[in-house]
């Protein structure tokens, strides 16, 4: 993978980045839930948030309805944080898939992960498959699925030992596909219209189901996967340099490649659970991270993970407000916007190697 030559943020204006961008999302998320069908003024958004604060709440004037307070703590508060674990969560896979693979084109969607953890998770959906596994038998399903669909494309891509880039994405592609008819299989034989509607739908990518109880497994996977992926930012920099470099920088290679195989899965199987497929957010965030911040994933890491959750969040917002009072699933409008971007950057790379 190549390095970034230029960037927009030197190494003493990241922590600044950081505070900015963590601003940016707590802003984002007050006036995201106001906004939708039924809109919430903003100043009435804000004192609902108020009047929950354990001490200053009882202080403030209670002017707004009992309506807008369902609406923005029932139903925009809880979707507008799923939205914000999901994009940072899809955002994170992909910048660990791409120092897995070390290539910037690498991503959930294309590499075929996405439809990998839909398929099992369908299945699980439709026909109840993994229910023994309890509460959490779609998102085990979606992490099942996607951890196959990884593994497999990694093992296809590896020529001699190494990774060729060609095979890597052909192979994503293939594999993609067949999990693709997989699923197409599995919906044709749903036992009923309605879960054959509903497991359509929730392919398609979208945040209208949000729950309060579906944010605590995707978030706890989040901290968990952003934490062990820091302490090991220094192996992702050395990866990079080539896996042989990187052993003789002392990186046990096929220890981080596991490790890295594990939380990939992880993420895009817990996030696609609660989600279904958006595409690629792993692909354009990570790419715009380095663009800004360079290549050292002790910035990207953290840099990505909050523009992932502020693009997801303002997406669900389109989706939500374009066609009113009807509603676009969000993977529809990242497919719309990420298409033309993978062009660009298949193009862009194209002309560095002619150069």
């Amino acid at each position: 993978m190549e390095r970034e030559k230029s960037f927009l943020v030197d190494g003493a204006g990241v922590p600044w980045l950081i505070l900015f961008l963590a601003a940016a999302a707590l802003l984002s998320a007050a006036a995201a839930s106001g906004l939708g069908p039924v809109s919430v003024a903003p100043g009435e958004t804000l004192k609902i948030f108020a009047s929950r604060l354990p001490i200053a709440g009882g202080l403030v004037e209670h002017s707004w309805r009992a309506l807008d307070e369902r609406i923005v703590l029932g139903l925009r508060l809880p979707r507008v944080l799923l939205g914000m674990t999901v994009g940072a969560s899809l955002a994170v896979t992909g910048v660990a898939m791409q120092a897995l693979v070390r290539n910037h084109l690498a991503d959930p969607f294309i590499l075929g992960v996405s439809s990998g953890a839909a398929a099992a998770a369908t299945l699980g959906m439709l026909f109840g498959v993994f229910s023994f596994l309890g509460a959490y038998s779609l998102s085990i399903s979606a992490f099942i699925g996607s951890a196959v669909t990884i593994t497999a494309v990694y093992a296809l891509s590896r020529v001699r030992g190494r990774i060729n880039i060609p095979q890597l994405l052909l192979s994503g592609v293939a594999i993609a596909m067949i999990m693709d008819g997989v699923t197409r299989i599995i919906t044709l034989s749903a036992p009923n219209a309605l879960g054959l509607h509903n497991a359509t739908f929730w392919m398609s990518g979208s945040l209208a189901g949000a729950r309060w109880s579906y944010l605590t497994l995707p978030f706890a996977v989040l901290v968990l996967c952003m934490a062990a992926l820091m302490l090991n930012y220094r192996a992702l920099n050395l990866l990079l340099l080539g896996e042989e470099s990187a052993a003789t920088l002392g990186v046990d290679v096929r220890r981080t490649h596991k490790l890295l195989v594990l939380l990939s899965s992880l993420m895009a199987g817990t996030t696609i659970a609660v989600s279904g497929t958006i595409g690629f957010v792993g692909l354009m965030v990570p790419h715009f991270t380095r663009l800004i911040v360079g290549s050292d994933h002790k910035k990207v890491l953290p840099v990505a993970a909050l523009l992932g959750g502020i693009l997801v969040v303002w997406t669900d917002v389109a989706a939500r407000m374009v066609i009113a009072p009807e509603e676009l699933p969000v993977g529809i409008l990242t497919a719309v916007a990420g298409g033309p971007i993978f062009i660009w950057m298949l193009k862009r790379r194209g002309g560095r190697k002619q150069r």
